[in-house]
């Protein structure tokens, strides 16, 4: 057994911000209240500290299979577990493709000996070429966990139709990457006065604004359950929210490098800073906190997409782009969401664990009894410096910052997966 004490308890499926005891038996919450007796159980005392249901991560690249020496599995998994979370979705831009059992099955085999749980989403297209649909049937019933090209705009509205029309039948999600080519001179940084000053090109928000325009429709025309990934401008922010109260099951996620930067880190962080969608204005910035705190944002993801020192070490036009997430995500979310005042430290557990869970049909954690003991144990205001990480990959902005969201325990089925 294992007892948890004097924890503040924030719960966001029960609306609970208060301090208890936690008593843990195999992976089920047994009991809750006040002053639990200790005798034969394991003690942690989380006086002074948060205790929450695991954060879930609807957005991550583990790389594996086909560029493990970037992440795998098992590093994406601990890494994740540093960072609170106990439950991961993978998006499908592997190699091979997530469009096949054999990948499918491989990834979830393998994720089920990390400690954490990890689920995999099936790309909607063969190869994630936009020609032709996936069996969604058979990767349904195979245990994908939705669907998506992440990485790649699906351009073929037609293609697009079907493929919110059959996962509104297998009641799954479909989650869409939003960049349209045409408005792209060059990827990874925002088309504005900072690529001008690199003379780069950049990306317009022209071309996630006209891709939401035109699916956020689609999504209400199918009536299918559609995210909008990593949003990155203002503009698309609000039609989300149009797309919301014109009915639409339509939802959105934001990462914490798109709430906390601008373009503008760019200039000071290189490569590290070269994502897609890409970093834009303080305007941008501001509209998605806007959005987070009024819901039309429900998701808080890290879009975690790790690359080697040697890639990120090219030049601004031959790197990659993305960083990873996991291990600065609840610390990013508490720095520039809580602490300046825009929400809670309950809103963002329902950004960071409910509201992703539910997305993807999954039963969202809590601190009740009877309940799987996922749970995530950390200090709000307590600093540390992300000065290393669990990930294969370093390619973060954040590296060397002081960050508040200490975390000291992540528990997943009720067994110590980190401990600081």
């Amino acid at each position: 057994m294992l007892l948890i004490k004097n924890g503040r308890v924030v719960d966001p499926v029960n609306n609970t911000d208060k301090i208890m005891d936690i008593l843990i038996e195999g992976n089920i919450i047994v009991k809750t209240g006040d002053e639990i007796p200790t005798e034969n159980a394991e003690v942690i005392d989380a006086s002074g500290l948060v205790v929450a249901p695991g954060l879930v991560d609807a957005h991550v690249h583990f790389r594996d299979p086909g560029f493990t020496y970037k992440e795998d599995i098992e590093s994406g998994a601990k890494a994740a577990a540093r960072g609170g979370f106990t439950t991961v979705i993978c998006m499908a831009n592997t190699k091979p493709v997530t469009d096949n059992i054999e990948t499918l099955n491989y990834i979830l085999e393998k994720g089920e000996k990390t400690g954490i749980h990890v689920l995999q989403t099936a790309s909607v297209t063969k190869g994630l070429k936009g020609k032709e649909l996936v069996d969604m049937d058979e990767l349904a019933n195979a245990g994908a966990a939705g669907f998506t090209d992440d990485g790649i705009p699906i351009m073929d509205e037609n293609i697009l139709l079907k493929a919110m029309e059959k996962s509104k039948e297998l009641n799954l999600p479909i989650s869409l990457h939003e960049e349209d080519p045409l408005f792209i001179e060059r990827p990874g940084v925002n088309r504005g006065k900072v690529s001008q000053q690199l003379n780069y090109g950049g990306a317009s928000c022209t071309a996630e604004d006209i891709m939401v325009a035109r699916d956020t429709i689609l999504a209400l025309h199918t009536g299918a359950s559609v995210c909008i990934q990593h949003i990155s401008s203002g503009n698309s922010v609000e039609l989300v929210r149009t797309a919301k109260k014109l009915g639409g099951d339509v939802h959105a996620e934001a990462t914490p490098h798109h709430f906390t930067l601008t373009e503008d880190a760019v200039l000071e962080y290189g490569t590290n800073a070269r994502m897609n969608p890409p970093l834009r204005t303080e305007r941008d910035r501001q509209l998605i906190i806007e959005g987070l705190k009024d819901g039309t944002i429900d998701m808080i993801v890290t879009d975690h997409a790790p690359h080697s020192s040697e890639e990120k070490d090219r030049p601004l036009e031959a790197a990659p782009s993305g960083i990873i997430g996991l291990e600065t995500s609840l610390a990013l979310g508490i720095k520039s969401l809580v602490q300046p005042g825009h929400i809670t430290l309950l809103k963002l557990m329902e950004l960071m664990s409910k509201n992703p869970a539910e997305f993807y049909r999954l039963t969202p954690g809590s601190i009740n009894e009877g309940a799987t003991a996922d749970i995530v144990i950390f200090g709000e205001n307590e600093l540390w410096t992300a000065d290393h990480f669990e990930s294969k990959a370093s390619n973060s902005p954040f590296l060397g910052w002081e960050l508040p969201g200490k975390i000291h325990y992540t528990i997943c089925g009720g067994k110590i997966v980190y401990k600081d």
